[in-house]
Protein backbone atom coordinates (compact mmCIF):
# COMPACT_ATOMS: atom_id res chain seq x y z
CA UNK A 1 0.00 0.00 0.00
CA UNK A 2 1.24 3.15 -0.78
CA UNK A 3 2.58 5.61 2.08
CA UNK A 4 -0.51 6.80 3.78
CA UNK A 5 -0.36 9.29 7.37
CA UNK A 6 -0.95 6.32 9.84
CA UNK A 7 -1.77 9.01 12.78
CA UNK A 8 -4.65 10.17 10.69
CA UNK A 9 -7.65 8.64 9.79
CA UNK A 10 -9.37 8.43 6.35
CA UNK A 11 -12.00 11.36 6.08
CA UNK A 12 -13.78 8.11 2.82
CA UNK A 13 -14.10 5.50 5.32
CA UNK A 14 -16.73 7.55 7.59
CA UNK A 15 -20.43 6.77 7.33
CA UNK A 16 -19.20 3.53 5.29
CA UNK A 17 -21.00 0.56 6.34
CA UNK A 18 -19.00 -2.37 7.00
CA UNK A 19 -19.70 -5.94 7.90
CA UNK A 20 -17.41 -7.35 10.08
CA UNK A 21 -17.41 -11.69 10.71
CA UNK A 22 -15.26 -12.43 13.28
CA UNK A 23 -14.81 -16.47 15.06
CA UNK A 24 -14.91 -15.26 18.38
CA UNK A 25 -15.80 -11.52 19.79
CA UNK A 26 -14.64 -9.83 23.49
CA UNK A 27 -11.76 -10.30 25.41
CA UNK A 28 -11.78 -14.25 25.05
CA UNK A 29 -8.47 -14.59 23.45
CA UNK A 30 -5.35 -12.29 21.70
CA UNK A 31 -7.48 -13.07 18.18
CA UNK A 32 -10.51 -11.49 19.63
CA UNK A 33 -9.28 -9.24 21.85
CA UNK A 34 -7.19 -7.33 18.22
CA UNK A 35 -10.53 -7.37 16.89
CA UNK A 36 -12.51 -5.51 19.64
CA UNK A 37 -10.00 -3.12 19.97
CA UNK A 38 -10.31 -2.53 15.33
CA UNK A 39 -14.05 -2.46 15.66
CA UNK A 40 -14.14 0.37 18.45
CA UNK A 41 -11.23 2.19 16.83
CA UNK A 42 -13.66 2.18 13.33
CA UNK A 43 -16.85 3.22 15.51
CA UNK A 44 -14.89 6.04 17.21
CA UNK A 45 -14.13 7.61 14.42
CA UNK A 46 -17.29 7.43 12.55
CA UNK A 47 -17.29 4.12 10.33
CA UNK A 48 -20.42 2.30 10.45
CA UNK A 49 -19.78 -1.69 11.62
CA UNK A 50 -21.96 -3.94 12.04
CA UNK A 51 -20.39 -7.50 13.56
CA UNK A 52 -21.30 -11.09 13.44
CA UNK A 53 -19.68 -13.59 15.85
CA UNK A 54 -20.62 -16.63 17.27
CA UNK A 55 -22.48 -17.10 20.17
CA UNK A 56 -20.96 -16.11 23.42
CA UNK A 57 -23.10 -18.34 25.73
CA UNK A 58 -25.34 -14.80 26.62
CA UNK A 59 -28.98 -14.37 25.73
CA UNK A 60 -28.09 -11.35 24.27
CA UNK A 61 -28.75 -10.14 21.00
CA UNK A 62 -28.54 -13.77 19.52
CA UNK A 63 -30.28 -15.44 16.52
CA UNK A 64 -31.01 -19.04 14.90
CA UNK A 65 -30.15 -18.30 10.88
CA UNK A 66 -33.19 -20.82 10.42
CA UNK A 67 -35.61 -18.73 12.58
CA UNK A 68 -34.64 -15.32 12.24
CA UNK A 69 -38.06 -14.53 14.33
CA UNK A 70 -35.33 -15.30 17.23
CA UNK A 71 -33.53 -12.31 16.77
CA UNK A 72 -32.89 -9.53 19.34
CA UNK A 73 -31.92 -6.25 17.72
CA UNK A 74 -29.27 -3.95 18.69
CA UNK A 75 -29.73 -0.68 17.61
CA UNK A 76 -26.49 1.11 18.89
CA UNK A 77 -23.75 -1.37 18.22
CA UNK A 78 -25.59 -3.81 15.28
CA UNK A 79 -23.77 -6.80 17.21
CA UNK A 80 -25.61 -9.76 15.81
CA UNK A 81 -24.35 -13.25 17.48
CA UNK A 82 -24.97 -16.65 15.92
CA UNK A 83 -25.23 -20.56 17.07
CA UNK A 84 -23.30 -23.11 15.91
CA UNK A 85 -21.63 -26.17 18.11
CA UNK A 86 -19.17 -25.49 20.61
CA UNK A 87 -15.55 -26.80 20.11
CA UNK A 88 -14.59 -29.20 23.07
CA UNK A 89 -11.31 -28.04 23.71
CA UNK A 90 -12.54 -24.51 23.39
CA UNK A 91 -15.96 -24.24 24.23
CA UNK A 92 -15.55 -20.30 23.75
CA UNK A 93 -14.97 -20.77 19.53
CA UNK A 94 -17.78 -22.70 17.86
CA UNK A 95 -18.39 -24.26 14.36
CA UNK A 96 -21.35 -22.04 13.29
CA UNK A 97 -24.26 -23.29 11.42
CA UNK A 98 -24.81 -22.50 8.14
CA UNK A 99 -26.06 -19.08 7.53
CA UNK A 100 -26.82 -17.23 4.27
CA UNK A 101 -25.32 -14.12 3.35
CA UNK A 102 -29.01 -12.46 2.84
CA UNK A 103 -29.63 -13.14 6.35
CA UNK A 104 -26.63 -11.85 7.69
CA UNK A 105 -27.41 -8.47 5.50
CA UNK A 106 -31.11 -8.38 6.71
CA UNK A 107 -30.03 -8.72 10.50
CA UNK A 108 -26.83 -5.83 10.09
CA UNK A 109 -28.04 -3.21 7.15
CA UNK A 110 -31.67 -4.02 7.20
CA UNK A 111 -31.51 -5.72 3.72
CA UNK A 112 -28.77 -3.30 1.98
CA UNK A 113 -25.39 -4.47 1.04
CA UNK A 114 -22.36 -3.17 2.92
CA UNK A 115 -19.44 -1.56 0.91
CA UNK A 116 -17.39 -3.73 2.72
CA UNK A 117 -16.40 -7.25 4.28
CA UNK A 118 -13.54 -7.40 6.53
CA UNK A 119 -13.24 -11.66 7.84
CA UNK A 120 -11.10 -11.74 11.01
CA UNK A 121 -9.39 -14.73 11.00
CA UNK A 122 -11.83 -16.81 8.92
CA UNK A 123 -12.59 -20.42 9.69
CA UNK A 124 -16.42 -22.09 9.85
CA UNK A 125 -17.94 -17.99 9.36
CA UNK A 126 -15.60 -16.58 7.79
CA UNK A 127 -14.94 -19.46 4.93
CA UNK A 128 -19.02 -19.27 4.44
CA UNK A 129 -18.74 -15.90 3.54
CA UNK A 130 -16.23 -16.40 1.18
CA UNK A 131 -17.91 -19.48 -0.65
CA UNK A 132 -21.39 -17.48 -0.27
CA UNK A 133 -19.96 -14.41 -2.06
CA UNK A 134 -17.76 -16.35 -5.02
CA UNK A 135 -21.56 -17.39 -6.45
CA UNK A 136 -22.51 -14.09 -7.04
CA UNK A 137 -22.09 -12.05 -10.69
CA UNK A 138 -19.48 -9.70 -10.12
CA UNK A 139 -21.74 -6.68 -9.34
CA UNK A 140 -22.89 -7.77 -5.98
CA UNK A 141 -19.30 -9.20 -5.11
CA UNK A 142 -18.60 -7.40 -2.17
CA UNK A 143 -14.99 -6.96 -1.59
CA UNK A 144 -13.50 -8.71 0.92
CA UNK A 145 -10.37 -7.97 3.67
CA UNK A 146 -9.13 -10.88 5.73
CA UNK A 147 -7.02 -11.23 8.74
CA UNK A 148 -5.29 -14.20 9.07
CA UNK A 149 -4.85 -14.89 13.03
CA UNK A 150 -4.92 -18.52 13.38
CA UNK A 151 -3.37 -21.38 12.19
CA UNK A 152 -6.21 -24.00 11.90
CA UNK A 153 -3.91 -26.67 10.44
CA UNK A 154 -1.27 -26.46 12.72
CA UNK A 155 -4.09 -26.78 15.60
CA UNK A 156 -5.43 -29.80 13.52
CA UNK A 157 -2.24 -31.26 13.81
CA UNK A 158 -1.70 -31.16 17.11
CA UNK A 159 -5.34 -31.69 18.27
CA UNK A 160 -6.43 -34.57 16.14
CA UNK A 161 -4.77 -38.48 16.05
CA UNK A 162 -3.46 -39.78 12.93
CA UNK A 163 -4.26 -40.16 10.54
CA UNK A 164 -7.28 -37.41 10.94
CA UNK A 165 -4.83 -34.76 11.62
CA UNK A 166 -3.09 -35.62 8.30
CA UNK A 167 -6.55 -34.61 6.58
CA UNK A 168 -7.40 -32.14 8.48
CA UNK A 169 -4.05 -30.35 7.33
CA UNK A 170 -4.35 -31.05 4.08
CA UNK A 171 -8.61 -29.96 4.13
CA UNK A 172 -7.71 -26.89 5.30
CA UNK A 173 -4.69 -26.48 3.03
CA UNK A 174 -7.13 -26.92 -0.25
CA UNK A 175 -10.01 -24.68 0.90
CA UNK A 176 -7.99 -21.70 2.19
CA UNK A 177 -5.94 -22.23 -1.63
CA UNK A 178 -9.37 -22.39 -3.05
CA UNK A 179 -11.29 -19.31 -1.04
CA UNK A 180 -8.59 -17.13 -0.66
CA UNK A 181 -7.01 -16.70 -4.55
CA UNK A 182 -11.01 -15.42 -5.73
CA UNK A 183 -10.82 -12.08 -7.23
CA UNK A 184 -13.43 -11.04 -4.30
CA UNK A 185 -10.12 -11.21 -1.69
CA UNK A 186 -8.42 -8.13 -2.10
CA UNK A 187 -6.28 -8.60 0.47
CA UNK A 188 -4.91 -10.93 3.36
CA UNK A 189 -3.15 -9.19 6.61
CA UNK A 190 -0.92 -11.90 7.65
CA UNK A 191 1.10 -10.86 10.79
CA UNK A 192 4.27 -12.80 10.90
CA UNK A 193 6.47 -14.12 8.29
CA UNK A 194 5.63 -17.57 9.71
CA UNK A 195 1.92 -17.06 8.15
CA UNK A 196 3.44 -15.53 5.14
CA UNK A 197 5.75 -18.31 4.10
CA UNK A 198 2.60 -20.47 5.14
CA UNK A 199 -0.20 -18.56 2.47
CA UNK A 200 2.32 -18.49 0.07
CA UNK A 201 3.54 -22.45 0.27
CA UNK A 202 -0.42 -22.80 -0.36
CA UNK A 203 -0.35 -20.59 -3.47
CA UNK A 204 -1.95 -17.64 -2.08
CA UNK A 205 -1.43 -14.68 -4.70
CA UNK A 206 2.14 -12.77 -2.67
CA UNK A 207 0.33 -9.72 -4.49
CA UNK A 208 -2.49 -9.79 -1.75
CA UNK A 209 -0.58 -10.56 1.45
CA UNK A 210 0.00 -7.13 3.58
CA UNK A 211 2.13 -7.32 7.08
CA UNK A 212 -0.05 -6.60 9.86
CA UNK A 213 1.17 -6.93 13.68
CA UNK A 214 -0.25 -6.09 16.59
CA UNK A 215 -0.22 -3.37 19.38
CA UNK A 216 -0.15 -3.13 22.79
CA UNK A 217 -1.86 -0.72 25.61
CA UNK A 218 1.57 0.31 27.10
CA UNK A 219 -0.05 2.65 30.01
CA UNK A 220 -2.29 -0.93 30.66
CA UNK A 221 0.79 -3.08 30.60
CA UNK A 222 3.42 -1.18 32.22
CA UNK A 223 6.81 -1.94 34.43
CA UNK A 224 5.14 0.31 37.31
CA UNK A 225 2.35 -2.16 37.73
CA UNK A 226 4.95 -4.51 39.70
CA UNK A 227 3.48 -5.29 42.64
CA UNK A 228 5.51 -6.05 46.06
CA UNK A 229 2.60 -7.58 47.82
CA UNK A 230 2.24 -10.38 44.62
CA UNK A 231 6.11 -10.85 44.83
CA UNK A 232 5.99 -11.85 48.49
CA UNK A 233 2.57 -13.93 48.45
CA UNK A 234 3.78 -16.05 45.54
CA UNK A 235 7.64 -16.19 46.25
CA UNK A 236 8.07 -15.57 50.02
CA UNK A 237 11.41 -16.85 49.93
CA UNK A 238 12.90 -14.91 47.15
CA UNK A 239 12.39 -17.13 44.06
CA UNK A 240 12.76 -16.41 40.69
CA UNK A 241 8.92 -15.85 39.41
CA UNK A 242 8.61 -17.63 35.87
CA UNK A 243 4.81 -16.46 34.10
CA UNK A 244 3.42 -17.98 31.33
CA UNK A 245 0.10 -16.35 29.87
CA UNK A 246 -2.15 -18.87 27.97
CA UNK A 247 -5.37 -20.38 27.21
CA UNK A 248 -4.60 -23.77 28.88
CA UNK A 249 -4.76 -26.26 25.75
CA UNK A 250 -2.71 -28.65 24.36
CA UNK A 251 -1.55 -26.66 21.21
CA UNK A 252 -0.45 -23.56 23.84
CA UNK A 253 2.96 -26.26 24.23
CA UNK A 254 1.75 -26.84 27.96
CA UNK A 255 3.57 -30.82 27.71
CA UNK A 256 7.05 -28.50 26.66
CA UNK A 257 6.43 -26.68 29.26
CA UNK A 258 6.31 -29.09 31.75
CA UNK A 259 9.27 -31.34 30.77
CA UNK A 260 11.50 -27.37 30.78
CA UNK A 261 9.91 -27.08 34.70
CA UNK A 262 10.66 -30.26 35.48
CA UNK A 263 14.03 -30.00 34.22
CA UNK A 264 14.28 -26.45 36.20
CA UNK A 265 13.77 -28.32 39.06
CA UNK A 266 16.05 -30.72 38.44
CA UNK A 267 19.22 -27.93 38.05
CA UNK A 268 18.07 -26.95 41.01
CA UNK A 269 16.61 -23.41 40.81
CA UNK A 270 14.85 -21.67 43.03
CA UNK A 271 11.83 -20.56 41.23
CA UNK A 272 8.06 -20.36 40.69
CA UNK A 273 6.39 -20.83 37.81
CA UNK A 274 2.51 -18.78 37.78
CA UNK A 275 0.78 -20.22 35.21
CA UNK A 276 -1.94 -17.72 34.44
CA UNK A 277 -5.29 -18.88 32.14
CA UNK A 278 -7.78 -21.64 31.82
CA UNK A 279 -10.59 -23.34 29.55
CA UNK A 280 -14.15 -23.68 29.51
CA UNK A 281 -13.69 -27.26 29.73
CA UNK A 282 -12.79 -28.34 32.64
CA UNK A 283 -12.07 -31.90 31.74
CA UNK A 284 -8.88 -30.61 29.39
CA UNK A 285 -7.80 -27.94 31.99
CA UNK A 286 -7.55 -30.56 34.66
CA UNK A 287 -5.74 -32.77 32.36
CA UNK A 288 -3.12 -30.45 31.31
CA UNK A 289 -2.86 -29.34 35.46
CA UNK A 290 -2.50 -33.30 36.23
CA UNK A 291 1.09 -33.43 33.95
CA UNK A 292 2.35 -30.65 36.51
CA UNK A 293 1.06 -32.23 39.53
CA UNK A 294 4.57 -33.33 40.73
CA UNK A 295 5.78 -29.34 40.62
CA UNK A 296 2.36 -28.37 42.42
CA UNK A 297 3.05 -30.52 45.14
CA UNK A 298 6.20 -29.00 45.52
CA UNK A 299 4.41 -25.73 45.63
CA UNK A 300 7.26 -25.09 42.73
CA UNK A 301 3.80 -24.45 40.10
CA UNK A 302 0.89 -22.05 40.53
CA UNK A 303 -2.03 -22.34 38.64
CA UNK A 304 -3.84 -18.68 38.80
CA UNK A 305 -7.07 -19.14 36.64
CA UNK A 306 -8.30 -16.02 34.03
CA UNK A 307 -6.97 -12.91 34.73
CA UNK A 308 -7.95 -9.51 32.88
CA UNK A 309 -7.70 -6.01 32.84
CA UNK A 310 -5.58 -4.32 35.30
CA UNK A 311 -4.84 -7.51 37.39
CA UNK A 312 -3.59 -9.26 34.48
CA UNK A 313 -1.07 -6.58 34.03
CA UNK A 314 0.35 -6.66 37.78
CA UNK A 315 0.89 -10.42 36.85
CA UNK A 316 3.00 -9.81 33.93
CA UNK A 317 4.69 -6.67 35.55
CA UNK A 318 5.43 -8.43 38.79
CA UNK A 319 7.30 -11.36 37.23
CA UNK A 320 10.71 -11.60 36.04
CA UNK A 321 10.77 -14.39 33.18
CA UNK A 322 8.37 -14.54 30.21
CA UNK A 323 8.18 -18.49 28.93
CA UNK A 324 6.41 -18.73 25.73
CA UNK A 325 6.35 -22.90 24.82
CA UNK A 326 3.27 -22.26 21.57
CA UNK A 327 4.48 -23.02 18.17
CA UNK A 328 0.96 -22.25 16.68
CA UNK A 329 0.95 -18.93 17.49
CA UNK A 330 0.40 -16.60 14.45
CA UNK A 331 1.24 -13.60 16.45
CA UNK A 332 1.57 -13.97 19.87
CA UNK A 333 0.19 -11.26 21.86
CA UNK A 334 1.48 -12.12 25.34
CA UNK A 335 4.94 -11.72 24.23
CA UNK A 336 4.70 -8.12 23.46
CA UNK A 337 2.35 -7.57 26.39
CA UNK A 338 5.10 -9.35 28.22
CA UNK A 339 7.57 -7.21 26.61
CA UNK A 340 5.43 -4.13 27.44
CA UNK A 341 5.62 -5.28 31.59
CA UNK A 342 9.46 -4.85 31.08
CA UNK A 343 9.68 -9.11 31.43
CA UNK A 344 12.19 -10.41 28.94
CA UNK A 345 10.97 -13.91 27.52
CA UNK A 346 12.07 -16.76 26.33
CA UNK A 347 10.09 -18.11 23.65
CA UNK A 348 10.24 -20.81 21.07
CA UNK A 349 11.49 -20.30 17.70
CA UNK A 350 8.37 -20.84 15.54
CA UNK A 351 5.44 -18.79 14.68
CA UNK A 352 4.58 -14.86 15.38
CA UNK A 353 7.29 -14.51 18.67
CA UNK A 354 10.00 -15.32 15.96
CA UNK A 355 9.27 -11.57 14.68
CA UNK A 356 8.75 -10.28 18.00
CA UNK A 357 11.54 -11.32 20.17
CA UNK A 358 15.22 -9.75 19.68
CA UNK A 359 17.22 -12.57 20.15
CA UNK A 360 20.04 -11.64 22.88
CA UNK A 361 18.08 -8.04 23.49
CA UNK A 362 14.60 -8.76 24.27
CA UNK A 363 14.77 -12.19 24.80
CA UNK A 364 15.60 -15.62 23.96
CA UNK A 365 14.87 -17.60 20.83
CA UNK A 366 14.95 -21.47 20.88
CA UNK A 367 14.98 -24.60 18.62
CA UNK A 368 11.12 -24.96 18.86
CA UNK A 369 12.12 -29.35 19.99
CA UNK A 370 15.37 -27.86 21.91
CA UNK A 371 14.52 -28.42 25.40
CA UNK A 372 17.96 -28.05 26.50
CA UNK A 373 18.56 -25.16 24.78
CA UNK A 374 15.11 -23.32 26.02
CA UNK A 375 16.11 -24.71 29.84
CA UNK A 376 19.37 -22.99 29.68
CA UNK A 377 18.49 -19.19 28.36
CA UNK A 378 16.26 -19.56 31.17
CA UNK A 379 18.58 -20.78 33.47
CA UNK A 380 20.71 -17.51 32.31
CA UNK A 381 18.31 -14.83 33.15
CA UNK A 382 17.13 -16.38 35.89
CA UNK A 383 20.72 -16.58 37.51
CA UNK A 384 21.60 -12.86 35.41
CA UNK A 385 19.91 -9.99 37.62
CA UNK A 386 21.87 -7.47 35.29
CA UNK A 387 21.25 -9.08 32.19
CA UNK A 388 17.90 -9.28 33.04
CA UNK A 389 17.65 -5.88 34.09
CA UNK A 390 19.08 -4.94 30.31
CA UNK A 391 16.69 -7.02 28.33
CA UNK A 392 14.02 -5.80 30.65
CA UNK A 393 14.76 -2.08 29.62
CA UNK A 394 15.42 -3.11 26.01
CA UNK A 395 11.93 -4.90 25.82
CA UNK A 396 10.05 -2.30 26.76
CA UNK A 397 11.62 -0.15 24.59
CA UNK A 398 10.80 -1.86 21.97
CA UNK A 399 6.81 -2.37 22.85
CA UNK A 400 6.53 1.13 23.00
CA UNK A 401 6.61 1.80 19.54
CA UNK A 402 3.91 -0.51 18.89
CA UNK A 403 0.47 1.61 18.97
CA UNK A 404 -3.13 0.49 18.45
CA UNK A 405 -3.75 3.15 16.65
CA UNK A 406 -1.34 3.58 14.08
CA UNK A 407 -1.52 -0.70 13.64
CA UNK A 408 -6.07 0.06 13.00
CA UNK A 409 -5.42 3.61 10.46
CA UNK A 410 -3.29 1.40 8.57
CA UNK A 411 -6.69 -1.27 8.67
CA UNK A 412 -8.80 1.67 7.64
CA UNK A 413 -6.96 2.80 5.39
CA UNK A 414 -7.19 -0.47 3.52
CA UNK A 415 -10.59 -0.12 3.59
CA UNK A 416 -10.88 3.35 1.96
CA UNK A 417 -8.78 2.41 -0.68
CA UNK A 418 -10.35 -1.23 -1.20
CA UNK A 419 -13.91 0.66 -1.45
CA UNK A 420 -12.52 3.24 -3.79
CA UNK A 421 -11.24 0.92 -6.13
CA UNK A 422 -14.67 -0.84 -5.86
CA UNK A 423 -16.26 2.04 -6.80
CA UNK A 424 -13.95 2.65 -10.01
CA UNK A 425 -14.35 -0.86 -11.03
CA UNK A 426 -18.14 -0.74 -10.63
CA UNK A 427 -18.37 2.70 -13.04
CA UNK A 428 -16.01 0.92 -15.76
CA UNK A 429 -18.79 -1.94 -15.69
CA UNK A 430 -21.31 0.33 -16.46
CA UNK A 431 -19.92 2.22 -18.43
CA UNK A 432 -19.59 -0.51 -21.27
CA UNK A 433 -23.46 -1.95 -20.55
CA UNK A 434 -25.93 -1.25 -23.66
CA UNK A 435 -28.42 1.30 -23.44
CA UNK A 436 -31.19 0.64 -20.18
CA UNK A 437 -33.76 2.79 -22.74
CA UNK A 438 -33.33 0.35 -25.53
CA UNK A 439 -36.56 -2.19 -25.32
CA UNK A 440 -34.49 -5.07 -27.32
CA UNK A 441 -31.07 -4.12 -24.92
CA UNK A 442 -33.40 -4.31 -22.19
CA UNK A 443 -34.79 -7.82 -22.60
CA UNK A 444 -31.70 -9.18 -22.96
CA UNK A 445 -30.50 -7.61 -20.00
CA UNK A 446 -33.20 -8.87 -18.20
CA UNK A 447 -32.89 -12.52 -19.58
CA UNK A 448 -29.06 -12.25 -18.93
CA UNK A 449 -29.97 -11.60 -15.31
CA UNK A 450 -32.30 -14.29 -14.88
CA UNK A 451 -29.90 -17.06 -16.03
CA UNK A 452 -27.05 -15.49 -13.65
CA UNK A 453 -29.50 -15.42 -10.85
CA UNK A 454 -30.61 -18.94 -11.35
CA UNK A 455 -26.75 -20.02 -11.77
CA UNK A 456 -25.69 -18.18 -8.60
CA UNK A 457 -28.52 -20.09 -6.75
CA UNK A 458 -27.48 -23.35 -7.89
CA UNK A 459 -23.75 -22.85 -7.23
CA UNK A 460 -25.28 -21.08 -3.57
CA UNK A 461 -27.24 -24.46 -3.23
CA UNK A 462 -24.37 -26.93 -4.13
CA UNK A 463 -22.16 -24.84 -1.79
CA UNK A 464 -24.20 -25.23 1.04
CA UNK A 465 -25.00 -28.10 0.72
CA UNK A 466 -20.95 -28.69 1.13
CA UNK A 467 -20.67 -27.03 4.28
CA UNK A 468 -23.19 -28.49 5.84
CA UNK A 469 -22.09 -31.86 4.84
CA UNK A 470 -18.56 -30.68 6.55
CA UNK A 471 -20.18 -29.45 9.15
CA UNK A 472 -21.95 -32.49 10.17
CA UNK A 473 -18.47 -34.95 10.12
CA UNK A 474 -16.54 -32.42 11.90
CA UNK A 475 -19.49 -31.87 14.36
CA UNK A 476 -19.61 -35.79 14.63
CA UNK A 477 -15.76 -36.40 15.61
CA UNK A 478 -15.71 -33.24 18.22
CA UNK A 479 -18.84 -35.34 19.48
CA UNK A 480 -16.84 -37.88 19.95
CA UNK A 481 -14.18 -36.02 21.79
CA UNK A 482 -16.40 -34.17 23.94
CA UNK A 483 -17.83 -37.92 25.01
CA UNK A 484 -14.52 -39.01 25.08
CA UNK A 485 -13.59 -36.16 27.85
CA UNK A 486 -16.76 -36.83 29.98
CA UNK A 487 -16.37 -40.50 29.95
CA UNK A 488 -12.53 -39.65 31.16
CA UNK A 489 -13.64 -36.98 34.08
CA UNK A 490 -16.16 -40.04 35.19
CA UNK A 491 -13.46 -42.64 35.23
CA UNK A 492 -11.06 -40.19 36.94
CA UNK A 493 -13.37 -39.50 39.33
Amino acid sequence: MPSVPLSAFPDSLRGKRILLCTESFGPVNGVSRTTLMLVNHLRENGANVAVVAPHNHTQQNTFVPTTPTTVAENDNNRDVRIHGYPLPYNPELSVVYPVRLSTLYAKTFEGETPDLIYLASPASLGFQVMLQLRQQPPDNQIPIICNFQTDLAGYCAILFPPPFSNLAVLAFARVQTFLFNHASIKTIFYPSQFVRRYLEKHSVQSEKLELLQRGVDTAVFNPSRRSDALRAELAPNGEIILICVSRIAGEKGFDFLADAATALDARGLNFKLYIVGGNRNTAVETEIQDSFAPLVEKGKVIFAGFKVGEVLATAYASADVFLHCSVTETFGLVVLESMASGVPVVARDEGGPSDIVRDGETGYLTPPKDLDAFVEKVMLLAEDGILRKRFSRDARRQAEEATWERINNKVAWRMAKTIEQRSRERAERQAGVKDPQDPADNAEVSAFDALQTKMADARLAGGMALISATWVAVGGYLAFIKMALWMKRRTRG
